[in-house]
């Protein structure tokens, strides 16, 4: 569960990339030869990229420490939350539903970096920022029947202040022909894609992550100072 560092061909001047849903070991080398930062791992049975906690430990072992690996949970138990970073290896947690902010604390007593999820059209809302004090917020729409990976465009710009006070991850709609213009909108550290990226739910396309990390490794000037880099396994 700590900082972990390696060389990447991804620029580190340039925001930070986590693609998330993965779901098989071929993504995972493709990912992690871009230069790729983290890789999250979707445990909400509702979701049609949900891994079991076997099937993602075997993905966490692939991936070394060569990148973060992120637990994606929505509306989880402390409990279960630590169960399964325990028993997977798991680096960060991404907390994508109604949690409450002391479960935030919690987690990062035990030593692992906090995602918390807010909603520029949902809850928690943009609002909320400073009831969480988690390691990074990522930020997207919230419309869509779930939680998360809806593929929704929208107004990234909402997102910008958020920058201003925490590390920003910003999601939603992103793929390989807007992120360079999301990222112009909203200035954040990191973005997060999932479906923008896909040929099926939680099977990735190289000839789209491809352009996808090619672009996004053209926004040299839009990170923020190194202080503010959410995912730590990048020299």
């Amino acid at each position: 569960m700590n900082p972990i560092a390696t060389q990447s061909p991804h620029p580190a001047s340039a925001p930070q990339i986590k693609v998330c849903g993965l779901t098989r070991e071929e993504d995972i080398q493709t990912c992690l030869s871009l230069g790729v930062n983290a890789l999250g791992f979707v445990f909400y049975p509702k979701s049609p990229r949900h891994v079991s906690k076997n099937r993602a430990r075997d993905l966490c072992r692939e991936i070394g420490q060569r990148a973060d690996a992120v637990g994606v949970f929505v509306n989880a138990e402390y409990r279960a939350i630590m169960e399964r970073a325990d028993f997977c290896g798991l680096t960060a947690v991404q907390l994508h539903g109604q949690e409450p902010p002391d479960l935030v604390r919690k987690l990062l007593d035990r030593g692992l970096r906090v995602i918390k999820a807010l909603f520029a059209h949902g809850e928690p809302g943009l609002n909320r920022l400073t009831d969480y004090y988690a390691s990074a917020s990522l930020v997207e729409c919230g419309r869509g029947r779930l939680p998360g990976g809806n593929a929704l465009t929208w107004n990234w710009s909402e997102a910008r202040p958020i920058g201003r006070h925490a590390p920003l991850i910003l999601a939603g709609g992103l793929a390989p022909e807007n992120v360079a213009q999301a990222i112009e909108s909203a200035m954040p550290a990191a973005v997060d894609v999932s479906s923008g990226v896909e040929e099926a739910p939680g099977i990735k396309d190289p000839l789209k992550l491809k352009p996808f990390v090619r672009a996004v490794s053209s926004c040299m000037a839009s990170i923020p100072t190194d202080s503010r880099r959410i995912f730590h396994a990048t020299s």
